[in-house]
């Protein structure tokens, strides 16, 4: 088991930027790959961001590329998305997650935070 608890949400002006934190604790959190997902009202669950175990590999979904960074620090068993040049069409609940496989399917993943909302204003 491990816990996952998101940090960081809020109401932002589009341009803005924020910056998601994710801690987890239970199980060695170095082992998982770590992902950031978004759910915006009547659509479906998507994936943002994932990072590998080492945090050498990353994926975005085209979305958000250039404008948010995930990242992780495995000594602080912390996960981190840095979101910039915020749009309104960013607003949504924003999940962290954990799998021990590597995917970017949400099905896939097997431990979930309860999600912190980020709404960005027009």
């Amino acid at each position: 088991q491990v816990q996952l608890v998101e940090s960081g949400g809020g109401l932002v002006q589009a341009g803005g930027s924020l910056r998601l934190s994710c801690a987890a604790s239970g199980r060695t959190f170095s082992i998982f790959t770590m992902g950031w997902f978004r759910q915006a009202p009547g659509k479906e669950r998507e994936l943002v961001a994932a990072i590998s175990v080492s945090g050498g590999s990353t994926t975005y979904a085209d979305s958000v590329k250039g404008r948010f960074i995930i990242s992780r620090d495995n000594a602080k068993n912390t996960l981190y998305l840095q979101m910039n040049s915020l749009k309104p069409e960013d607003t949504a609940v924003y999940y962290c997650a954990a799998t021990r496989s590597w995917s970017i399917f949400p099905a896939e993943y097997d431990y979930w935070g309860q999600g912190t909302q980020v709404t960005v204003s027009s």
